[in-house]
């Protein structure tokens, strides 16, 4: 005997319907916050960080360390502004981010780098010197 559970699914998207109108008819928009996504690579000499922001200018990201913390952060505002003889519509939107990071200890704060180029924003974060992979030596015995 195999037990089946109904569900329905008409109701909650009424419910969304009803309170998702505003009162000239139109639609409510939900918008999820902003996250970009964040690619972390480790290689022998550095780290480096990807970040996908495409539509942000390099003038707007800020990249700033504070007691062992990367943040980046960037707010965009845009505004649309349509007029006609019988109307006029001004539409505007924020965008805006905000990612932190903690460094570890091997990296070497005073020699990071960014880069933003289409839509990427590179960070390089190279390693201190003592924290690189040391070469093979032979010991000799005595």
């Amino acid at each position: 005997m195999t037990l089946t559970k109904r569900t329905n699914n008409w109701l909650p998207s009424l419910i969304d319907e009803m309170f998702n109108q505003d009162f000239n008819g139109g639609s409510i928009i939900n918008e999820k916050p902003f996250i970009p996504a964040v690619n972390v690579i480790e290689a022998d000499n550095a780290f480096s960080l990807e970040m996908s922001i495409p539509g942000f200018k390099k003038e707007d990201v800020n990249i700033e360390i504070d007691q062992d913390v990367l943040t980046i952060e960037s707010e965009v505002e845009t505004s649309k502004e349509e007029k006609t003889e019988q109307f006029t519509r001004k539409e505007f939107s924020k965008k805006s981010f905000k990612r932190s990071f903690n460094l570890p200890e091997t990296v070497n704060q005073d020699r990071i780098e960014a880069n933003y180029e289409n839509g990427i924003l590179t960070i390089s974060l190279p390693k201190k010197e003592e924290a690189l992979p040391q070469p093979k030596r032979m010991i000799t015995l005595k």
